[in-house]
């Protein structure tokens, strides 16, 4: 099966159908209506085999993954997700491996309603690069700028939980009935919650790489520093279940792959995030406050406050 066949029995017509798509798969670029007042938000990731996943992670969850990482960018800058474009490189055809990848990314996709409108297949070793876009009002975008001392900090979900899934999928343990599991699998890209967030959030990132690490981007790119509440973090049962509590509460604070978001909320705004949450679909919990001192700190239990490294997941070090 040349490339061109592979391309039309797997991919073409598998996403959503969308009236903005004046032209998709099947020509040399495609052509989109982006729709009056909107802004275009365009993002970009790449997942490698052995670095992203585990070599035999199943198909299917790679393909939901893979597009979900990049949506999750898109939730965190309050965008709804509309277009996507996808290059993958692969080692040979392997029909029962496409087949199952390809179920994964367009149950996430249709999910989402969002188009595929074209990208590129070719042999090599195993990488999937997803371009996606969204739309957002003008002028509404999220970012990470715009945190200020005083402004709370919010998490989403239960961050850990992705890395401790993780960890038991690197022992054998491929237990599809566990939580945790099951999170690092099919993680959520928050969209709704970054949808709601537009016009409350002072500042917002997806957690990627670890909370600790990319809350840190946030407060970098915001000239300002944080201090959590330990006691306050979100251990979920399942990871609680599988790790003591000093464990947990560091796969929580570290661990990647959880694709949740990390705001900040002004505390004027705080009761207008009380009203919006119902929408997000998932939990969402206050973990500390913004403040003028940079870098990061910990309060715990009895109330001693610590510096901490922000270090999370680093492709480079």
């Amino acid at each position: 099966m040349d490339e061109f066949a592979l391309i039309r029995h797997y991919f073409v017509d598998g996403g959503a159908m969308r009236d903005d798509v004046v032209l998709g798969i099947g020509d040399d670029a495609a052509v989109l209506r982006v729709p009056p007042g909107q802004e275009l938000v365009v993002t970009t990731d790449s997942l490698v085999s052995g670095v992203h996943f585990p070599a035999g992670l199943d198909a299917e969850a790679i393909g939901y993954r893979a597009l979900a990482a990049n949506l999750s960018d898109l939730a965190a800058m309050g965008a709804q997700p509309a277009w996507v474009l996808l290059a993958i490189t692969l080692p040979e055809v392997d029909a029962a491996w496409l087949k199952k990848f390809s179920r994964g990314f367009f149950r996430l996709a249709k999910q989402h309603n969002v188009a595929l409108i074209g990208g590129n297949v070719a042999r090599g070793p195993l990488n999937i690069t997803i371009t996606a876009h969204g739309l957002v009002p003008a002028g509404h975008a999220l970012t990470r700028t715009g945190a200020r001392p005083g402004d709370a900090v919010f998490v989403t979900g239960h961050p850990g939980d992705a890395a401790a899934g993780l960890q038991l999928i690197q022992v054998g343990r491929h237990e599809p009935g566990n939580v945790c599991v099951q999170r690092f699998c099919y993680p959520e890209p928050r969209i709704a919650a970054g949808l709601a967030l537009r016009g409350v959030a002072s500042a917002a990132i997806d957690i990627s790489d670890g909370l600790l690490a990319d809350l840190s981007h946030l407060l970098e790119a915001d000239n300002c520093g944080a201090t959590l509440e330990l006691a306050g973090l979100p251990l979920s049962t399942c990871l609680r279940e599988l790790q003591a509590v000093d464990a947990a509460r560091r796969l929580a604070l570290t661990g990647g792959d959880d694709y949740e978001l990390c705001f900040t909320v002004p505390t004027d705004n705080v009761p207008a995030l009380q009203e919006c949450v119902k929408a997000f679909g998932c939990a969402v919990t206050r973990i500390g406050m913004i403040d003028g001192e940079r870098g990061l700190r910990l309060r715990d239990e009895q109330g001693t406050v610590s510096s901490i490294d922000p270090a999370g997941y680093l492709h480079f070090s």
